[in-house]
């Protein structure tokens, strides 16, 4: 069974620093790629982050300059580091798969279940 496992979220004062990190296990075969994404109280789930398997990254433009995004692909682990972080950046945190093949089929999108970020001002 795949699941994606998100970890690293919390309570920080703005300012501050977290690293997210969303681990897949189960039987993969691949990953075309992995990111982040982010859904405030009231708000619609949006893109923060993204990253291929070849290295290639996305990111949206409220956090360029201040997060970045990171991809171990042995241990099918993605990793978010934030810095600089604003209360704006609350929201829960989900992990992203995109075009996961297993050897019993094909996942265009899988998530994970999300990790509660909030930043007090």
């Amino acid at each position: 069974q795949v699941q994606l496992v998100e970890s690293g979220g919390g309570l920080v004062q703005a300012g501050g620093s977290l690293r997210l990190s969303c681990a897949a296990s189960g039987s993969i075969l691949s990953i075309n790629a992995m990111g982040w994404y982010r859904q405030a109280p009231g708000k619609q789930r949006e893109l923060v982050a993204t990253i291929t398997s070849g290295g290639s990254t996305n990111y949206a433009d409220s956090v360029k300059g201040r997060f970045t995004i990171s991809r171990d692909n042995p241990k099918i682990t993605v990793y978010l580091q934030m810095n600089s972080l604003k209360p704006e950046d609350t929201a829960v945190y989900y992990c992203n798969a995109r075009g996961l093949y297993t050897p019993n089929g094909y996942y265009g999108d899988f998530w994970g279940r999300g990790t509660q970020v909030t930043v007090s001002s």
